[in-house]
């Protein structure tokens, strides 16, 4: 009986010796390495805080299988490409470089490192190891416009540079003011840079001196909102709810949503399906959303963009499309879009003009 028992024991011993390697692996296996570059520095809204969300979405989602990081205020240009280099040699399996100016830097560190993976968020050329990923913005941008059509009739935009992405938000917000009211223009003020707090205030108070009643803005900071709230005056926040600083001025904001997104790009990563390709969403996607409405937005106000913004999920409504009996034309008086027709994903990315009702030019 007792050499049974030293039997069983040497047998049970034996087993568990063949499980614990297994276990400590499992156990020491190391996060996977994620890191985000940021354009400007992270405040408590605006572009750069809706991507810090979508990393903390990634890290609460997947817990200790991942480790994130990122970089604040980093410039577009050489020293993105250095920061990003950094992260790829830090070991981040995954970098994520959200602004337009990063592309050419994601691109060529990728090439260095070919095993690393990268996204381009709103950038346009991919390649084996780098995937780029944009958001319909001009679908929050035409809803917005319902809304500040409904209460203003001047309207001022101050815009960051004269890329296809700022310029559709244009074109969208005018052509949704002008739906409900025919006789709104749009005043479009160029700054240059994406982040600047005290210009973007000043292009906010010049737009106000000139009469506009509302204001619209795509760049970084919640500078513009803040101007809007001192003078009376009304705004569209962009990126993100900006009521604490404007709670008066606040027309609606318009969101972007990020975690899904991110979440679903690095779990590919840890489940080996990651690939490259592009991904332009908008509202059914779940990536923009207006929400967040002011206290000086009538029931009904809201009522009608909430409609809408079901129309457009559903597929029912499309921004860049003329009704059968108008064409649509630019601010030169130029025909852009037939009667009847739709601009198809290509015009839409390659847009270089201005729509009627816009005061401005695509020029700096």
């Amino acid at each position: 009986m007792y050499k049974n028992l030293v039997a069983r024991c040497a047998c049970a011993l034996a087993a568990a010796s063949f499980f614990i390697p297994f276990f400590n692996a499992q156990a020491q296996t190391p996060p996977l390495k994620a890191a985000f570059v940021y354009v400007a520095p992270l405040t408590d809204a605006g572009w750069v805080r809706q991507h810090e969300q979508g990393r903390l979405a990634v890290q609460s989602a997947l817990g200790s299988r991942v480790e994130t990081r990122y970089v604040e205020n980093v410039a577009e240009g050489a020293d993105a490409e250095r920061v990003i280099r950094d992260l790829a040699q830090q070991g981040n399996r995954i970098i994520f470089t959200p602004s337009f100016g990063y592309m050419e830097p994601t691109l060529k560190v990728a090439r260095e490192f070919p095993d690393v993976k990268f996204e381009s968020i709103t950038g346009y050329k991919t390649a084996p190891n780098v995937a780029t990923a944009n958001a319909r913005y001009y679908e929050g941008r035409y809803l917005a416009g319902v809304a500040a059509g409904r209460m203003a009739t001047q309207a001022g935009y101050i815009a960051g540079f004269p890329i296809p992405e700022v310029i559709q938000g244009i074109n969208a917000f005018t052509l949704g003011m002008r739906s409900v009211n025919p006789r709104a223009t749009v005043k479009v003020v160029w700054l240059g840079e994406w982040f600047n707090p005290p210009r973007e205030r000043d292009a906010a108070m010049t737009l106000m001196n000139q009469g506009a009643e509302v204001l619209a803005f795509h760049t970084g900071s919640n500078a513009v909102m803040v101007a809007a709230q001192e003078r009376g005056k009304l705004a569209v926040a962009y990126h993100s709810d900006m009521r604490r600083v404007a709670p008066d001025a606040q027309i609606a904001a318009v969101t972007h949503l990020w975690g899904d997104y991110y979440t679903r790009r690095v779990q590919a990563l840890l489940d080996g399906t990651w690939q490259s390709g592009s991904v332009w969403g908008g509202v059914k996607d779940g990536m923009i959303r207006v929400d967040s409405f002011g206290s000086k937005v009538p029931a009904a106000v809201r009522d009608e963009v909430q409609a809408r913004q079901a129309d457009m999920a559903a597929g029912r409504l499309a921004v860049f499309a003329a009704p059968r009996t108008a064409a649509v034309r630019d601010n030169q008086g130029r025909t852009t879009i037939e009667a009847g027709k739709a601009l198809d994903d290509g015009q839409i990315l390659g847009m270089n003009w201005l729509v009627e009702g816009v005061q401005g030019t695509v020029d700096r």
